[in-house]
């Protein structure tokens, strides 16, 4: 009897090992989608993932907002992301260049805008002084992106600049980790008034909240926006699956709606 239950047992450790080696061989591919994503789509982009989960059932979406400068260092280290959208195309294509992305996956969907943008209650006359509201007594803070790693940041000192306006403003300037958490500054109070992403501007909450005046496209290099899909991504499929989406008739309506000026490569 001993020596029944020890082949009982020995036959059960086996299969149990085959089993284990079957499931994990035949494991569906990962049910969650990784993006990290510039923080100019917030909004568009929720209704994006709202529209594309409709095409893909049992998906989970999970999507990282953030500066693309911050996202490019944590994807040079791997970071568990199987697609970027980036708020500049630099970015994506460093990472094809570093062998760390697919260039055959890499795409253009946008161009971002900037404006001006102060609460409603504000008494900065800023659709009549333009971008000379940013001189204005009331402006005391003035919020834009870190220039350091935020494109719009860096598109916002750009135009600063060739408006003759960077050496004036800059005592008074407060950066924002990213473009979202400038409009957060302004939109908060902790500063009077800030150059954000038009995309930003135009969703529902700072449209009730806030007024704002475009700031001119030839002020600032284009800001133009792109994504590519990282060579150690868990989900490539779902990542193929969402950048179709989002350059799909539908994708591009919504981007739209935010003031993107869209357009493909």
């Amino acid at each position: 009897m001993p020596d029944l239950r020890h082949h009982l047992r020995a036959t059960l450790t086996f299969l149990g090992i085959f089993v284990l080696g079957v499931t994990g061989r035949s494991a569906p591919p990962s049910a969650t989608l990784s993006i990290a994503a510039a923080a100019d789509l917030q909004f568009a982009l929720t209704e994006v993932k709202a529209a594309f989960a409709k095409t893909q059932p049992g998906l989970e979406v999970a999507i990282t907002y953030g500066s693309s400068g911050n996202f490019y260092t944590q994807l040079t280290n791997k970071a568990p992301f199987d697609l970027f959208l980036s708020a500049d195309l630099v970015y994506p294509e460093k990472l094809v260049a570093a062998g760390l992305a697919d260039g055959a996956t890499e795409f253009r969907y946008s161009r971002g805008r900037l404006v001006l943008w102060v609460p409603k209650h504000s008494s900065i006359p800023l659709e009549q002084l333009g971008m000379q509201a940013l001189l204005h007594p009331a402006a005391r803070k003035v919020a834009i992106a870190n220039p350091r790693h935020a494109p719009y940041g860096k598109a916002a000192e750009a135009a600063l600049k060739s408006l003759g306006l960077l050496e004036a403003v800059t005592p008074r300037l407060v950066f924002g980790e990213n473009i979202g958490q400038t409009a957060q500054f302004v939109q908060t109070g902790a500063a009077d008034i800030g150059i954000l992403a038009l995309s930003l501007a135009k969703a529902p909450v700072m449209v009730a909240s806030g007024r704002m005046w475009e700031v001119s496209q030839d002020a600032y290099p284009p800001l133009d926006q792109g994504g590519v899909i990282l060579n150690h991504a868990r989900n490539r499929p779902a990542a193929l699956a969402f950048r179709d989406f989002l350059r799909s008739p539908e994708g591009l309506a919504i981007l739209r709606r935010y003031g993107f000026t869209t357009g493909g490569r």
